[in-house]
Order: structure tokens, then C-alpha cells, then sequence
């Protein structure tokens, strides 16, 4: 798993049928290297997410025919993107 921010949402008129209506997000890492993912939690620009790739990608989502390598499978609530550490309110 790595953690990534979503960076914007992809729009993509003509796709493959394999991905269905699925929705998909523009994420980067730290160093600005951009991926894309399937949302399954209705991300926003700016969140913070956590997302699995390969075959666990697949499994995270309910239709396993979906053709992905990399699934978002969740928003992490508090992130502190410069020690790169989870930061708990209290």
C-alpha cells in the first residue's frame, strides 16, 4: 500500500469496457510522480488517500471484472504530509 493525494479526477469519454462506469482519480506522491486510480470512496482533490495495487486492487472493489492495478481504499483523516506521519487530533 502506498499513500497518495489526489491531485484531480480523470475524465475519460472512450474507455476500454473493462472499466465500466467507474470513477477514476489523477493521485501524486511525494515527489510528484502522477498515477492513476479507481475511486471507491468518492475522493476529493486535496484528500489524502491510501491505495492498494495488483491483484488486491480487483478484490478492493465489489465487481472483480473491473480491469485495474491500483485502487483507492480510503481516505486517511489526518495526514501530516511533511514528517510523512499520521497526526491524531485529541
Amino acid at each position: 500500500m502506498e499513500i497518495l493525494q489526489v491531485v484531480g479526477s480523470l475524465v475519460s469519454t472512450h474507455r476500454h469496457p473493462g472499466l465500466f462506469q467507474t470513477s477514476l482519480r489523477l493521485l501524486s506522491d511525494r515527489n510528484g510522480k502522477l498515477q492513476v486510480a479507481v475511486d471507491t470512496c468518492g475522493c476529493r482533490s486535496g484528500n489524502w488517500v491510501f491505495v492498494v495495487s495488483g491483484s488486491a486492487a480487483r478484490h478492493a472493489l465489489e465487481n472483480k471484472a473491473v480491469l485495474t492495478d491500483l485502487t483507492i481504499g480510503g481516505i486517511i483523516d489526518f495526514w501530516d504530509e511533511e514528517t510523512g506521519q499520521l497526526h491524531m487530533q485529541t
